[in-house]
């Protein structure tokens, strides 16, 4: 049986290689659209990406009307095609409107 990729959730940011910008764009956009509670994901060298996306909603875009709700952190074993394994760091930042 092959394993399916889950569908991302609506209120899930995930950051990867973009500018930080298009992240704090999308986490508006889907605070603007009533969504209550949006989860910036990250995994890596992107998780400064996410810290720094949910600190310029929190401080420049809406201070005052966000507040960090969750943060969690962890590891997955991530496997290169050349059969190696190695751990990644990963982080999940849960955000809510007041």
């Amino acid at each position: 049986m092959s394993q399916q990729a889950q569908p991302t959730p609506s209120n899930v940011v995930l950051v990867g290689k973009k500018p930080v910008m298009n992240y704090v764009l999308a986490t508006l956009t889907l605070l603007n659209q009533g969504v209550d509670e949006v989860v910036v994901k990250a995994r890596g060298r992107a998780i400064s990406k996410a810290v720094d996306t949910v600190e310029i909603v929190r401080n420049r875009f809406l201070a005052g009307q966000v507040d960090v709700k969750d943060i969690k952190i962890g590891s997955q074993t991530i496997q290169s095609p050349d059969g190696r394994q190695s751990r990644v760091s990963t982080i999940e930042i849960t955000i809510v409107r007041k």
